[in-house]
């Protein structure tokens, strides 16, 4: 190609031009894979119209129906699974400030999730302009997780409880024993109304090699795949710095 970059040696330059013809590969790999994703047969019809609790736009606890998360001529809805409590097997820090820091440790959010709804937060109007709605489901009252939301400056994600529906248990954001999972759902509206799920990141459920993180939904976590960009690469630390 004849890019080359002020005082490169010829060694650097020659295992560059290697790896870029393994980048062009993994960027065609991506782009069947996604190819794949999109010409899916249906998935299954969801079981019921599952009603959520969600804050109106008055401030006020109210109900909303997975239906009526589809804005007007949209057909596709995002739904990540918020581990909200966190899983009982997290022991790091909780938030050190805010409404989230008054709960107790295994009632308050997961520090992941926090990280990654942080990153998604600035993206929400431009997903959602380009035609896909996006939303993420707690099991946390939905007074708490509105409380925590505002601590942490989110405006634009819009904000889900399940506490009182199967919704979680039902698509595996939730085990047997009601433990926390924090999988990523995708859904379409079909011309005669029905919904049915297109994707879910079910890599989560599968084993990673030593060593690997589990990258179910490594592709949407800026902060991480930025990080792959780096000498350091991921460094074995938490992802959130501070909440």
């Amino acid at each position: 190609m004849g890019v080359t970059f002020p005082n490169e040696s010829a060694e650097y330059r020659a295992a560059r031009e290697k790896l870029l013809q393994r980048e062009g590969a993994l960027r065609r790999e991506m782009e069947a894979v996604a190819a794949e994703i999109r010409s899916l047969p249906p998935g299954g019809i969801v079981p019921e119209d599952y009603e959520f609790d969600h804050i109106d736009p008055e401030g006020v606890s109210a109900k909303v129906r997975l239906s009526e998360l589809f804005q007007p001529g949209t057909d596709s809805l995002i739904l990540y699974h918020f581990m909200f409590p966190r899983h009982c097997g997290d022991d790091r820090q909780g938030p050190s400030s805010g409404p989230a820091a008054e709960l107790p440790l295994e009632e308050g959010p997961c520090p992941s999730c926090t990280a990654l709804l942080d990153n998604w937060e600035g993206a929400v109007p431009h997903v959602e302009g380009l035609g896909a709605n996006i939303a993420a489901v707690a099991k946390a009252p939905i007074e708490q997780v509105a409380a925590f939301a505002a601590h942490r400056g989110w405006r634009n994600l819009k904000l889900l409880s399940a506490a009182n529906n199967s919704f979680k248990r039902d698509y595996h954001g939730e085990d047997a024993e009601g433990q926390q999972l924090p999988i990523l759902t995708v859904f379409h509206k079909g011309s005669d109304g029905s919904i049915r799920l297109s994707w879910a990141s079910e890599m989560l459920f599968l084993p990673s090699e030593p060593g690997q993180d589990p990258r179910h939904v490594g592709t949407v976590e800026p902060m991480w795949t930025l990080l792959d960009l780096t000498p350091r690469g991921r460094p074995n630390a938490e992802e959130q710095i501070e909440y």
